[in-house]
């Protein structure tokens, strides 16, 4: 069986980036002091689907959550074969390893905050970050989300 190239799901960390420096409400001038750059260079970053590792952990410590987590849970949710299968000399016929609780609580707060602020709708989430519609309304019950 011939593996399939790994690609990354479409997740825009610069606009994620933004949303929580709206959210934090931090000025550009603080932020543009901290990395010494402009603000052309500040809104170049939001504007990006990545960043260097360096500049994400300076963000990851401004804005006091950690943006690795979305990538980690990136690799959760699709890797296709699990290394172990891979590393095996005996090939079994069940190459996928399904886990239960993928989404970690910061993920899900941040989801469903990004619903309940109108910046996203329920079907632009399934849709950006490929969360099942049967589990995002599992949240939303769960967590006794609204709807606006």
């Amino acid at each position: 069986m011939k593996r399939k190239p790994f690609t990354f799901k479409n997740f825009h960390i610069g606009e994620l980036i933004h949303l929580k420096v709206l959210e934090d409400r931090i000025d550009s001038f603080d932020i543009c002091s901290l990395f010494n750059c402009e603000e052309e260079e500040l809104e170049k970053m939001y504007a990006s689907n990545s960043l260097d590792l360096d500049i994400l952990l300076a963000w990851s410590k401004l804005l006091k959550y950690d943006f690795f987590r979305i990538y980690s849970q990136h690799l959760i949710l699709y890797t296709r074969y699990s290394t172990s299968w891979a590393k095996s000399p005996k090939k079994s016929s069940k190459p996928l390893e399904f886990r239960k609780n993928i989404y970690s609580k910061g993920i899900i707060d941040f989801i469903l905050d990004l619903i309940n602020k109108g910046k996203k709708t329920p079907q632009k989430i399934m849709e950006d970050y490929g969360v099942p519609s049967s589990t995002l309304h599992t949240w939303l019950i769960k967590y006794g989300q609204t709807i606006e």
